[in-house]
């Protein structure tokens, strides 16, 4: 079996099929991976750009090739991961699953009042009773057939939060025989991933923890006083849950009411303060963690969750499947666009209140993962994040440079007063963009326009999907081009611009950093290993270019030095040729190494040393610097042709060269 060093991630669609993902292939080995991650790959509805509205999970994708190219896919050599979709279908007479009412009958989630069970607030997806033997043995038998035939090594499970039994579908894909399976599940801060037979998640966890590694906290109360006063985001958070359960899931309501008319079930589904427990709802027992949890809950709804003489099961099942749909939609995609303070931190996953990161606190995160989940993926960018993690990294940076954000800000504001109607956009709204305008710059006006009235809808406050307000998104979209087009927002934003690439291009060569050497497996989104400013999708599903990525690797390969614009993917490939030399490096300890608060330093094994500057001025450390044992012999720091364009402010990775002779440079440039 191929070891795990890193997957690629491709989102297969119109522009991207099985073929062409064959032609990428040679590229891919080049660039240092392992393992080829695809987005779903089974029929989806005609015309579908991302795969997740499965019709028929019986067969591969025509539009994307048919079941033989992808099986020409798997023999270029490259194993592949493939999201399955096992929670929802496409609610669709494409769908010969939907179409034949006996089978729909037997396959679908269906109410007996007539509001089927959703794929959150989508009507259309239809919820799969996947949790049946037959239905399981039916959806997935093509996948399974996929797998024993090893032309699947291992997938990612969609959605598993909306399984009626997360546990016991889990198990079954490893009694038959999937090997490797991550789930798309979110973990608050904090919160542990239950004991699943899985290699971890999807990579969340890691992300946020990074972006936060990064954010100087000095820079709080700057950023706070550019913001204006708001509540904690705990508070916005809830605000937005309670809407969602009173309006887009009422019928979701409903349904449960009907099980169990509790006077607090509103209350309930907005209080959880995580996605979902995991009660059994026969047994009732549950977990520590699910206990914590409900005890966040009113009174009436726990104990009708946790004791056999309350709720049927049946609620218990319908109230757990729910509850990760309200936080999805209230949180990701309704407070996080309500609350613009530092806009990085407003991630899958994350918590905005969070404002940064200790070291020695993101070295007790990755010394859990190592012990507990040392495959779980280690993500950056995926086609879910609001914002790539350049993007993020850019934004993140604005924390250090909080005193002349704060500034600025006022500065800008005024520009906007000139150039807006009426009250649009309003005091949030202009600080959104603003940090939009950060992250993203160069940005056409197209998809400048496209992002703004998305975040505008996804925000619910003056315009929603539901209720467009035309004229409110077009003021708002208007002023914005006024702003980016007037001269004197330009003199003093692309300046400022400046300085935050600078600190945001060491952050994010960081991130890159961390991501490669750290317990887990470092997952790469299609194109990421350059530069790559994306927002929210379809922002993040845009053509690559991958004839730039081939030439470019190309030159490094052949001993070109890096430039600041292929620096991260020399990164990138420098680490990952290192996770495969370097004798079982995933299965290496992890070591903290005593440092400065401004620099993370770590071993990994006896003869790897990474230590990564998480503060715009720090510079790195070198091994004897950081006391290593053994550190009079010669190292290499892998790193070093950053040097001409970053200086000693950026991260570095050394490599023990037993009678070699040393690389690695102090504080004073000097040879140690």
């Amino acid at each position: 079996m191929t070891p795990l060093v890193a997957t690629y991630r491709l989102q297969l669609g119109p522009t991207l099929t099985l073929d062409d993902a064959r032609g990428l292939v040679p590229y891919l080995r080049d660039l240092g991976v392992s393992h080829l991650y695809l987005s779903p790959v089974m029929q989806a509805r005609a015309g579908s750009t991302h795969g997740y509205d499965v019709v028929d999970p019986t067969r591969v994708s025509d539009a994307l090739g048919g079941e033989s190219a992808l099986r020409a896919l798997a023999a270029e050599g490259l194993p592949l991961v493939v999201d399955i979709v096992p929670n929802h279908m496409a609610a669709s007479d494409e769908n010969p699953f939907w179409r034949d009412e006996s089978l729909r009958a037997r396959f679908f989630d269906l109410d007996p009042a007539g509001g089927h069970r959703r794929f959150f607030d989508i009507d259309d997806l239809a919820g799969v009773r996947v949790e049946d033997p037959e239905v399981f043995a039916t959806t997935h038998a093509k996948v399974l057939e996929l797998v024993a035939a090893g032309v699947v090594a291992g997938v990612r499970v969609d959605h598993v939060d909306g399984l009626a039994d997360p546990s016991g579908y889990l198990r079954r894909l490893r009694d038959r025989g999937v090997q490797h399976v991550w789930v798309e599940k979110i973990v608050e801060p904090g919160e542990p991933l239950r004991a699943w037979p899985v290699e971890g998640t999807t990579g969340y966890e890691f992300l946020v923890d990074a972006d936060a590694l990064f954010v100087d906290p000095a820079g709080r109360d700057d950023l706070d006083a550019a913001a204006g006063p708001h509540p904690e985001f705990t508070a916005v958070a809830l605000a937005a849950k309670t809407e969602q359960v009173r309006s887009t899931f009422a019928p979701e309501v409903r349904r449960l009411r009907r099980l169990a008319d509790l006077p607090q079930l509103e209350t309930a589904l907005a209080a959880l303060p995580v996605y979902r427990t995991y009660v059994d709802p026969e047994t009732r027992e549950c977990s520590t963690d699910d206990a914590c949890a409900l005890a966040r809950l009113p009174d009436d709804v726990a104990d009708a969750i946790r004791h056999r003489d309350g709720a049927p099961p049946e609620f218990v099942v319908r109230f757990q499947q729910t509850t990760g749909a309200v936080m999805a939609k209230g949180v990701e995609d309704t407070a996080m666009y309500r609350y613009p303070r530092l806009l990085a931190l407003n991630e899958v996953g994350g918590d905005p209140d969070r404002f940064g990161l200790s070291v020695d606190e993101f070295h007790a995160a990755c010394a859990r993962r190592q012990r507990d989940w040392p495959q779980a993926l280690l993500a950056a960018t995926t086609h879910d994040t609001k914002r790539s993690g350049d993007t993020r990294a850019r934004i993140g940076a604005l924390a250090g440079l909080g005193a002349e954000w704060r500034r600025l800000v006022t500065d800008w504001r005024a520009l906007f007063d000139e150039h807006r109607r009426a009250d649009a956009p309003d005091d949030d709204e202009q600080l959104f963009v603003l940090e939009s305008l950060v992250g993203a710059w160069p940005i056409a006006r197209e998809r400048l326009d496209g992002y703004l009235v998305k975040a505008l809808r996804e925000a619910k406050r003056h315009t929603s999907w539901v209720d467009v307000d035309p004229g409110w998104e077009r003021d708002v979209v208007e002023a914005t081009g006024q702003l980016v087009a007037d001269p004197r927002f330009r003199e003093s934003f692309l300046p400022f611009l400046a300085a935050v690439v600078a600190a945001a291009d060491r952050s994010a060569l960081g991130m890159v950093t961390l991501r490669c050497t750290t317990p887990g497996v470092p997952d790469l989104y299609q194109g990421d290993e350059l530069w790559n400013q994306l927002l929210v999708d379809p922002d993040n599903r845009r053509p690559v270019d991958w004839d730039l990525r081939r030439l470019l690797l190309d030159e490094l390969r052949a001993g070109a030095h890096p430039s600041r614009y292929s620096a991260k993917l020399f990164v990138t490939t420098t680490l990952l040729a290192l996770r495969r030399r370097a004798d079982g490096f995933a299965a290496r300890g992890y070591q903290p190494l005593p440092a400065p608060g401004d620099v993370c330093a770590f071993a990994r094994g006896s003869d790897v040393v990474v230590a990564v500057p998480v503060r715009v001025d720090a510079e790195l450390l070198t091994p004897d610097e950081l006391g290593v044992p053994g550190a009079a012999d010669a190292w290499t720091d892998l790193l070093a042709p950053l040097d001409a364009v970053y200086g000693r402010r950026r991260p570095a990775v050394f490599e023990r060269v037993p009678g070699g002779s040393p690389t690695s440079k102090g504080r004073d440039g000097s040879a140690r």
